[in-house]
């Protein structure tokens, strides 16, 4: 997920308005809220709630935020959000997954389309670039819980596919059905994972000059910006000296 985590590390860097994490601490109560309505309200037994419990304490989301949307998934007032995803194509011929959670499909649905019309990109049928991906299970600790070689010996005895390691962390990817074992098994080892859900992972990327770069980077800004928007996923890649310009 070459351009996702390009993306992620320039709003890191960039820092969190207070705005901004306010929005985010909404969408995250949001996730928590439909996973524990959907199944148990335990994390223990509910694997999706415990995705999005952890990625809720990855940004330091306070913990009576997180009871309270968990309380409110048991409750009558739980609003309906409805699951969508829309795919289609950015600057570049870049392909782009994005994963909703709403109340009102019209307007997501020309909220989406409009952003990326004014990209100069495309929304396409479902169906039309998953195929690019693979809809696997991912688990992230950071770096400083292991060595690469470390890490990727114990993915590999826990039954996970593949390791990638870098100074911004470790990624190990494991098919679905096999995620909560991976994270249980390689939580014992090394603590909480910062990270443990399904995600969309590029087969290939697609390399894009700084110009469409920074294009293909403000649409998924725009996008990862919108109250409903709760993933985005794209297959591209761009340098890291427009990295560095946008994190500046």
């Amino acid at each position: 997920m070459a351009g996702h985590s390009q993306f992620k590390n320039i709003m890191h860097r960039k820092g969190r308005q207070d705005a901004v994490r306010s929005k985010l601490f909404s969408k995250l109560a949001r996730e928590i809220t439909v996973a524990a309505k959907m199944g148990l309200p335990d994390p223990g037994m509910n694997a999706r709630l415990r995705a999005a419990i952890l990625a809720a304490r990855a940004e330091n989301m306070p913990k009576d935020n997180i009871e309270r949307a968990i309380k409110k998934s048991q409750g009558g007032d739980a609003d309906a959000y409805e699951e969508i995803r829309y795919e289609g194509y950015g600057p570049g011929g870049v392909a782009i997954i994005v994963e909703v959670l709403t109340d009102n499909r019209n307007r997501t649905a020309s909220d989406v389309r409009s952003a990326f019309t004014k990209s100069g990109g495309n929304l396409a049928e479902t169906g039309a670039v998953s195929f690019m991906f693979d809809h696997v299970g991912v688990v992230e600790f950071d770096a400083r819980v292991a060595t690469a070689d470390e890490m990727l010996d114990a993915a590999i005895e826990a039954g996970a596919d593949d390791v990638v390691s870098t100074e911004g962390g470790h990624e190990i990817y494991v098919s679905q059905d096999r995620l909560r074992d991976v994270a249980k098994a390689l939580e014992s080892k090394f603590g909480e994972p910062r990270k443990a859900a399904s995600v969309w992972k590029p087969q290939n990327t697609i390399a894009l000059d700084d110009e469409q770069g920074e294009k293909l980077l403000r649409l998924v800004e725009t996008l990862e910006d919108h109250d409903d928007v709760q993933n985005v996923f794209a297959n591209f890649e761009v340098s890291d000296a427009l990295v560095a310009r946008l994190s500046a």
